[in-house]
């Protein structure tokens, strides 16, 4: 097959004389572990993050039934900090998974550049730039979510803890 490529001259046979070295398709390769793993991580951290949004999101809805059956209305306060949670949730896992994408055409773009004459390295590197943008901007959200949630849960602390000089059974 590869015979008949090269036979046949123009682009293919370009094509298969650049890629015909081993050694070429192992750099490329190799180039391209580090945008692989730091998939994987994006992949962990989206992991996390969408377990954190499904307990939001259960508990906003059990909150909200509760509401209509007119009951927990002193846990109106608490459903306000839910929906801000669950926006910074979604948000953070909305750019990890811009920054997932933008990996893999950074990965691609490593193997095309392999196959083509213009250099494209520019544009790899403005895809990395763009995909650290978009890992910073969905890290710095999620622990957004996560302050926020911690001090929502030192204020129902502080709602349930006895008055100052009673002591606590």
């Amino acid at each position: 097959m590869l015979d008949l490529l090269v036979e046949s001259g123009g682009l293919a046979s370009d094509l298969v004389a650049r890629t015909s070295s081993t050694l070429v398709v192992q750099e490329i390769v190799r180039l391209s572990l580090a945008p692989a793993f730091l998939l994987a991580a994006i992949g962990a951290v989206m992991n996390v993050m969408m377990s954190r949004l499904i307990w939001v999101a259960d508990r906003i809805e059990r909150l909200e039934s509760r509401l209509e059956a007119g009951e927990a209305r002193e846990r109106l306060g608490e459903l306000h900090v839910l929906h801000r949670r669950r926006r910074l949730a979604q948000r953070a896992v909305m750019l990890s998974t811009a920054a997932a994408l933008t990996i893999c055409v950074v990965i691609a773009l490593l193997f095309i550049s392999a196959f083509i004459t213009p250099q494209i390295g520019t544009l790899t590197a403005l895809a990395w730039i763009a995909t650290m943008g978009l890992l910073i901007g969905a890290l710095m959200l999620f622990v957004t979510e996560t302050l926020v949630a911690a001090r929502g849960h030192r204020t129902r602390e502080d709602l349930h803890a006895p008055p100052a000089g009673e002591a606590e059974d």
